[in-house]
């Protein structure tokens, strides 16, 4: 059954308050596919059932999982190889050298889903840089949703997950089965911190950072939500450090203290007259 026009403008504005996700028209069959399986999962009859609860409810922690079921968690192994081209071969000897007296590099994976952009970054590392290995060297993650972060922090794959963009050999290398899937191994997990946030939420204490990805995530806002994003993006990052967004994405006429830089095929963003830090 077809979610009625007032349960979809609940939804809306419910998911919009919560995430700043827009739900643009015509994505009502995208709605439906999303919330469809959540109704079924809480017993409901169907999705306008559900929704007619969480109106005579509003403090049901339903709530949540609803916005957590309308974002996007579509992610994969070194997903758009050319980011990591960019940090192997310009971004992270750059920083070695920058940061050798100090000798602590963080890097942030923002709305990092179940973790493959984030292990992505930590296999790299160990396969180019294993120096960097005895420094101060973490990957922080973050996502809305704390069921992906659980995900993240556990490191549980299915063979269909590990086989989008992870070459075999890595695989073997550093992962270990688990039943039917693939656990990538403690060495790996414990380079990796992760944890909720909501990006459009007052922002805990952060630290300082060398490289934030915030890939495949502004497209979903509108203009006065990337701009604060962007905003609280650039006090957190190091005043030489870099910023991946995504292919679609840009700073430009949104946020124009960033500058765009290319090197090959990737992209990245400085903040614009960056000095480094004495």
């Amino acid at each position: 059954m077809p979610l009625s026009a007032l349960g979809l403008a609940f939804v809306r504005d419910l998911v919009y308050r919560r995430s700043a996700i827009v739900i643009e028209n015509g994505k009502e069959y995208l709605v439906e596919s999303r919330l469809g399986p959540l109704a079924r999962a809480e017993g409901f009859a169907s999705i306008d059932d559900m929704v007619t609860m969480l109106r005579q409810q509003p403090g049901n922690g339903l709530h949540a999982k609803l916005v957590e079921a309308m974002t996007t968690n579509e992610t994969s192994f070194f997903r758009d190889q050319n980011p990591f081209d960019a940090l192997k071969n310009d971004i992270l000897p750059a920083l070695r050298k920058a940061r050798a007296i100090t000798r602590r590099i963080r890097i942030w994976s923002a709305a990092c889903s179940t973790g493959q952009e984030a292990y992505s970054i930590a296999i790299l590392v160990r396969e180019h840089f294993p120096d960097l290995l005895s420094w101060d060297f973490r990957i922080v993650g973050t996502d809305l949703s704390t069921a992906m972060v659980a995900r993240a922090k556990e490191g549980i794959f299915n063979q269909i997950e590990v086989n989008r963009g992870l070459p075999a050999p890595l695989l073997i290398k550093y992962f270990e089965r688990k039943g039917v899937n693939w656990q990538i191994k403690a060495t790996l997990r414990d380079m990796f911190e992760c944890k909720p946030m909501n990006l459009v939420d007052p922002w805990p204490e952060l630290p300082r950072f060398d490289v934030i990805f915030l890939r495949n995530v502004l497209i979903y806002f509108d203009v006065p939500t990337k701009q604060g994003i962007l905003g609280r993006v650039r006090s957190v990052l190091a005043p030489d450090g870099y910023l991946f967004l995504g292919g679609a994405e840009t700073t430009l006429r949104v946020d124009d203290s960033f500058e765009r830089v290319q090197v090959d095929k990737a992209v990245y963003y400085k903040r614009g007259n960056a000095k480094v830090d004495p």
